[in-house]
C-alpha cells in the first residue's frame, strides 16, 4: 500500500490562537491532550457512560437504539464479516443514502480493523468501477436505489457474473478484487448476499473474539477511504486514521458545548465526513443522540424531525439552511429546541446566518472550515464568540492544529492579506490511496495546501474569500466571487446566487452571476447591475446576469462553478482564453 507518509509528529504548539509576529500564521490550544484511541474504543466509552440512553433515531424507517443496542448491532455485523474471511487492512465500500445499516458498517468495519471505503451516493457506473478497483475493495454494501439511481442494476452491468453466481464469492472481470456484495433490504438478488443474513449469522456465532481482535488495533492506523470530489481527474482517495478522525470529532464536541442531553439532526450525507465526523463521532464521544431525517436530505423531513425529536443542534450546509427557511411550512414548527450545530461545506451568506440564529433559535450555531483531507475541521467558531465573528469568519484554529495564509512563493503573507490557506498537524490524512505523487504535491513539510484563499485578522479569526483557482482576474484586478456574493445576498428579491469568471478577449475574464430569485420575485440583469452601481467597485459588477430555477450542486451542497462557467461558454459560444 501506497499511501505516503504519515503526518502524525508533533509540535511544540503552546497555546496561540492570535496570529505570530503580525504574519498570517496560528497555532491551536494544546490544554486537552490528544487521545490515541480507535473507534472502536470511542464507542465503548459511549457505551459504558450511556449505555441507555438513546444513541440513533432513524425517523424514516422506525429505527430507534440506545447506545447497547446499536453495540449490539455493531458487534453482530461485525462477527459476520469475519466471518467471511475479512480483517484488518481489507477495504469494505458502502454505496447507500443515510440508513441505519451505513453506521452499524461504520464502526463494524472499525472493530476489525477494516478500512470502510466512502463511496458517493451520487456516483454512477464508470466512478463506481474507479472507485472500488482503485482501493481494491474485497466487498460491497450497497444499498438497493436512491433517488433516480438503481445502485444494483448498475453492479450487475460491472459484474455480469453476479447472475451466474449463487450467494458465493465474486469472480467478476472487471472488478477483480471485489469478492462479496452485500445488498440493504430482504429481497434477493442472484448473487449477493442480504445484509440481515450477515447480521445473524454474526449474532448466532460467537466464535470469533471481537475483543482480542479491536484490542490489537493501533490509533494510527487508516481506517477510512474517502474519495474526494475534484473538477479535473479522477477522484482522489484520502486515507484517514482513527487519530485523525476520532480527535476531531473531540474537539469540534468541546467548540460546540455537546454532551449526553444534546440530541443532533443529521440531514448531511453519512459518506462525507461532515455526516460521519462531525455527526455520528461528534455524538459517540460525548453520547449525544443521533437523529436522521430522511435517507437525503428534504427540507419537510428535516423540520418534522428537529420538533417531533426535540432536537438541541441540526447540521447542514448554507443551501440546506436555505431551503428550510424557506419553506412554505416553516412558521408551522416549533423549533425552540434548538440551540446550535453547524454550518459548513461551503461559505455562508451572512444574511442566512442571521436568520438561523434568529428564525431558528440557534443562537449558538457553529461555522467550521476544512477539508476531507484535514478529518474534516480546522477553524471553528464558539458558543460564544460575538456574532459578528460567526456570521463573517468562520472561526479560529481548532487545537493541536497550526495554519498559515502563503503566497505563491509559501511564504507567510501580512496579517489580513487573502494567501492560500495550509494547515498542518495531528488531522492531516495518511495521504492519498496508491498515488504518492499526488499526495506530495499536497502535503509538502507536513503542510496540507488546501487551495483555499483566505485571510486572518488580528484575533486569528479566519474568513475564507474563495478558491485559488475561483479567483477572477479581470484586467489585472483581482475579484473573490464570494465578495460579490455576499453583496448580492442583500438584494431584497435574491434567494440563491453564484459569481464566478468566465473568459473574455478584452480583459481575459468577465464576472458572471447565476442568481434564484425568491417565490413571486422578477428581476432583470439591468435591475441587477443598477443595483450594484455607486455599492461595489464597477470592475466588480457581473458582465453576464442569468436567473435560473436550480444551480448544479454535489450531493454535499456545494455548487459546481465550473459545470455553471461550461454552460456559460457554450452558451454565449466563447473560446477559452490562451495564456503563454
Amino acid at each position: 500500500m501506497a499511501i505516503g507518509r504519515s503526518v502524525l509528529e508533533e509540535h511544540d504548539l503552546p497555546g496561540v490562537l492570535a496570529p505570530l509576529d503580525g504574519v498570517s500564521h496560528v497555532r491551536g490550544a494544546t490544554d486537552v491532550p490528544l487521545a490515541e484511541i480507535t473507534l472502536s474504543e470511542l464507542l465503548d466509552r459511549a457505551v459504558a457512560r450511556f449505555g441507555k440512553r438513546e444513541a440513533a433515531i432513524f425517523c424514516a424507517h422506525n429505527v430507534r437504539w440506545t447506545w447497547s443496542q446499536f453495540k449490539e448491532e455493531v458487534d453482530g455485523f461485525a462477527r459476520g464479516l469475519a466471518l467471511l474471511g475479512l480483517e484488518k487492512g481489507d477495504r469494505v465500500g458502502i454505496w447507500s443514502p443515510n440508513r441505519p445499516e451505513w453506521i452499524v458498517a461504520q464502526f463494524a468495519t472499525a472493530r476489525l480493523g477494516i478500512i470502510l471505503v466512502n463511496i458517493n451516493p451520487a456516483y454512477r457506473l464508470i466512478e463506481l468501477e474507479y472507485a472500488l478497483n482503485k482501493v481494491g475493495c474485497r466487498a460491497l454494501i450497497s444499498a438497493e436505489h436512491f433517488k433516480n439511481s438503481d445502485y444494483l442494476a448498475m453492479l450487475r452491468e460491472l459484474a455480469p457474473e453476479l447472475d451466474l453466481k449463487g450467494a458465493t464469492r465474486l469472480r467478476a472481470k472487471r472488478l477483480p478484487q471485489l469478492e462479496w456484495v452485500i445488498r440493504l433490504g430482504d429481497t434477493r438478488t442472484p448473487g449477493m448476499l442480504n445484509y440481515t443474513d450477515v447480521l445473524r449469522q454474526g449474532k448466532s456465532d460467537l466464535t470469533f473474539d471481537l475483543d482480542a481482535i479491536s484490542a490489537a488495533l493501533m490509533a494510527y492506523e487508516p481506517i477510512n477511504i474517502q474519495f474526494t470530489s475534484g473538477t479535473t481527474g479522477h477522484p482522489k482517495g484520502a486515507t484517514l486514521t482513527h487519530f485523525n478522525i476520532v480527535n476531531n470529532a473531540r474537539f469540534i464536541a468541546k467548540a460546540m458545548k455537546f454532551d449526553e442531553n444534546d440530541r443532533l439532526c443529521i440531514p448531511v450525507p453519512l459518506y462525507h465526513c461532515f455526516g460521519m465526523v462531525i455527526g455520528v463521532l461528534v455524538c459517540a464521544a460525548t453520547g449525544a443522540a443521533m437523529v436522521f431525517p430522511s435517507e437525503g436530505f428534504e427540507p419537510i423531513a428535516t423540520l418534522q424531525s428537529i420538533a417531533s425529536e426535540r432536537c438541541t443542534a441540526v447540521h447542514g450546509v448554507p443551501t440546506m439552511f436555505i431551503a428550510q427557511l424557506e419553506h412554505p411550512e416553516f412558521s408551522g414548527f416549533d423549533l425552540s429546541s434548538l440551540r446550535t450545530g453547524v454550518m459548513a461545506g461551503s461559505p455562508c451568506p451572512i444574511q442566512t446566518m442571521k436568520r438561523v440564529v434568529a428564525e431558528m433559535h440557534m443562537r449558538e450555531v457553529t461555522i467550521c472550515y476544512g477539508m476531507t483531507e484535514t478529518s474534516p475541521v480546522s477553524f471553528q467558531s464558539s458558543t460564544t464568540d460575538p456574532l459578528e465573528k460567526r456570521v463573517a469568519t468562520v472561526g479560529r484554529v481548532q487545537p493541536h492544529l497550526e495554519v498559515k495564509i502563503v503566497d505563491a512563493s509559501d511564504r507567510a503573507v501580512p496579517v489580513g492579506v487573502a494567501g492560500e490557506l495550509c494547515t498542518r498537524g495531528y488531522a492531516v490524512m495518511r495521504g492519498y490511496w496508491e498515488d504518492e505523487a499526488r499526495t506530495r504535491e499536497a502535503i509538502v513539510d507536513g503542510w496540507m495546501h488546501t487551495g483555499d484563499l483566505a485571510t486572518l485578522d488580528e484575533q486569528g479569526y479566519c474568513n475564507i474569500v474563495g478558491r485559488v483557482k475561483d479567483m477572477v482576474i479581470r484586467g489585472g484586478e483581482n475579484v473573490y466571487p464570494r465578495e460579490v456574493e455576499e453583496f448580492l445576498f442583500t438584494h431584497a428579491k435574491v434567494q440563491t446566487v453564484q459569481v464566478f469568471g468566465i473568459p473574455d478577449e478584452k480583459y481575459g475574464e468577465e464576472l458572471c452571476a447565476w442568481i434564484i430569485l425568491k417565490a413571486g420575485c422578477e428581476s432583470t440583469p439591468a435591475e441587477i447591475q443598477e443595483f450594484c452601481k455607486g455599492q461595489i467597485a464597477h470592475f466588480k459588477i457581473p458582465r453576464h446576469i442569468r436567473f435560473v430555477s436550480e444551480l448544479p450542486m454535489t450531493v454535499t451542497g456545494k455548487a459546481q462553478k465550473f459545470l455553471m462557467r461550461k454552460a456559460m461558454v457554450e452558451e454565449l459560444g466563447i473560446s477559452e482564453i490562451k495564456t503563454a
